[in-house]
């Protein structure tokens, strides 16, 4: 039934995805990637209230949008650009909003979890349209064989071999068995994705490609287990049947596309 429920989710949200990644422009493209963001920025937010924090959640769009808007239109509204009108914003908001002496108490966790929230989602995950719009919809899928494949190297041979816990407290399961096995089957994935589709670039900097990115997505999902160790939760929550939420699909991506980005970037030709 589980598997069955997840089969049907998968089902549901790939195959719209993959439609619009391989037939939609770069307008439709971006717009998907934002509900995705927000969906995923919210579930944060969600998170924190759990622990008592109280994330501004409209002033969390704004800048998440802000920073995406960089992305769209890199040549009139800069990064650093982005970053500062969302420091001005926030600054206004908080000096406009805290008014009252009770108010001080959670000022310092709000404005924090607020800025992060926005930055710690929306920053990275917009590599993704970078990477579509510059590199081509054969280097997001090359991305995505090394992303999942290593994901299942590392739960099989998690299972089959798994001894010395690897992050006990963030994710108690993950051992470090599984990420070599991870490791081992994201430069498969990379090999497979070179040969098919990017046969132009150089094997050895594709097959270092997965290992590397790989690596670095085995750091940002403890790092979002963490935020939901910290409220006792599974999953970010339960929007999507068998596989948890937004959040939880995309954490691998919010180091992994970066890395990935500039990997490409310096190493390929």
């Amino acid at each position: 039934m589980i598997l069955l429920k997840r089969l049907r989710t998968a089902i549901l949200l790939l195959v719209p995805l993959f439609l619009i990644i391989q037939y939609g422009s770069p307008l439709l493209l971006f717009i998907v990637l934002q509900a995705f963001i927000l969906a995923a920025l919210l579930e944060f937010f969600a998170l924190a209230r759990k622990k008592k924090l109280v994330p501004q959640a409209s002033l969390g769009i704004v800048i998440a949008l802000l920073i995406s808007f960089s992305f769209f239109f890199r040549d009139v509204f800069p990064l650093a650009a982005a970053l500062f009108a969302s420091f001005l914003l926030t600054a206004v908001f908080f000096v406009a909003s805290f008014r009252r002496v009770e108010q001080l108490p959670y000022f310092t966790q709000s404005i924090t979890v607020t800025f992060f929230g926005a930055l710690y989602i929306s920053f990275p995950m917009n590599y993704l349209y970078l990477i579509t719009l510059e590199r081509g919809v054969y280097a997001f899928y090359f991305l995505c064989s090394v992303i999942f494949l290593g994901d299942s190297g590392g739960y099989l041979f998690g299972k089959l071999f798994g001894r010395h816990k690897m992050t006990p407290l963030a994710s108690p399961n993950k051992t470090w068995e599984g990420s070599a096995g991870g490791i081992l089957f994201a430069v498969l994935g990379a090999l497979a994705a070179r040969q098919l589709l990017l046969r132009e670039i150089d094997l050895g900097a594709a097959l270092l490609c997965g290992a590397l990115v790989h690596a670095a997505a085995q750091v940002s999902d403890p790092l979002e287990s963490l935020f939901k160790r910290a409220v006792g939760v599974k999953d970010s929550s339960n929007f999507l049947p068998g596989h948890g939420g937004f959040l939880d699909r995309v954490d691998s991506f919010l180091l992994a596309a970066p890395a990935f980005y500039y990997f490409t970037k310096f190493f390929w030709k």
